[in-house]
């Protein structure tokens, strides 16, 4: 997803594209449990997509790297006001810091990447390479026959998206896989970050965003400063944050919260689907048929990858 993001965008915590269900601060009861939890995945899934196409669309009054800014400032300072992730911080030992402080640092470089590539490539094109990596990992878990056949329909899919553009635009899909590659680190370490009990799920997600906004500073601040003088971008921008972070990411937990860790991991195989209709609707970016194609090679690789745990 996101799975970025956050994408990247929507702080989906897979093991090896396999989603982990994130221990939730807050279970869901009264009006939440009428809603069926298949309404909240689509709901996250559409917004993992749309916060970023918004921001493309944010291209055209303020810097790509100030956008990245904007959107992981708001974020954290939402996060930090609702989570004041600092309480439980200081208990944690030298170990477990640095793990919420890398994490912080790949949130931060990921989202660079990632609105670097979206400013140069298509929104789905970059969204089905993130993907690659985390399919990767599940044949280093298991080197099952059906996992070798994902990743090859993933590479395939993957090529048939980039051998066109690799040559006339290589700074976006250089960016493109150097997301993929953060999107999987992003996996493994936010993983670690669920399994601790001292300030796993939203608390330690929270800290790590706080670290981000330390991380992404001194890239982004002064694409985004002349944002503060235009009250719609910056309106914007926090838009930008809330819908690509902080709603896709309560949506998730709600439907984690409900649904079987298989149909979550299957249902995770229509993303690059949806960032090809958002991309489509919103940006107006049509695909050609071999793109079509790319993505559903893509989306074909991500069903049929096996975990090495797969608990219903």
């Amino acid at each position: 997803m996101a799975i970025r993001a956050f994408r990247g965008e929507n702080f989906l915590i897979a093991d090896q594209l396999q989603i982990a269900a994130v221990p939730a601060r807050f279970p869901p009861a009264g009006r939440a449990e009428a809603v069926p939890p298949q309404a909240y995945f689509v709901g996250s899934a559409i917004f993992h997509y749309l916060g970023p196409s918004f921001a493309v669309l944010l291209f055209a009054r303020v810097d790509v790297l100030g956008v990245a800014w904007l959107r992981i400032a708001s974020a954290a300072l939402i996060f930090a006001i609702w989570r004041r992730p600092w309480r439980k911080f200081s208990a944690l030992g030298r170990g477990g810091g640095a793990l919420i402080v890398g994490l912080g640092a790949v949130f931060a470089l990921m989202n660079v990447c990632f609105y670097v590539s979206i400013d140069r490539l298509p929104l789905a094109t970059v969204a089905a390479i993130e993907f690659i990596g985390p399919i990767a990992l599940a044949v280093i878990g298991v080197r099952a026959g059906r996992n070798v056949a994902a990743v090859v329909a993933a590479v395939a899919g993957v090529y048939l998206l980039t051998h066109v553009r690799f040559a006339g635009e290589p700074v976006g899909v250089a960016f493109a896989f150097a997301n993929a590659g953060l999107f999987t680190a992003y996996i493994v370490l936010a993983h670690r970050v669920a399994r601790r009990s001292a300030m796993g799920g939203v608390d330690g997600l929270a800290a790590a965003m706080i670290f981000a906004f330390v991380f992404v500073s001194p890239i982004g601040f002064a694409g985004a400063a002349h944002a503060f003088s235009d009250p719609v971008a910056l309106a914007a921008g926090v838009g930008v944050g809330v819908s690509s972070s902080v709603v896709p990411y309560v949506f998730d937990q709600l439907a984690m919260a409900r649904l079987p860790r298989a149909t979550y991991a299957l249902f995770v195989a229509l993303l690059p689907a949806t960032a090809t209709v958002i991309g489509v609707i919103v940006l107006q970016q049509l695909p050609t048929i071999v793109d079509a194609a790319g993505i559903a090679l893509v989306m074909v690789g991500v069903a049929l990858h096996r975990p090495d745990r797969a608990p219903i």
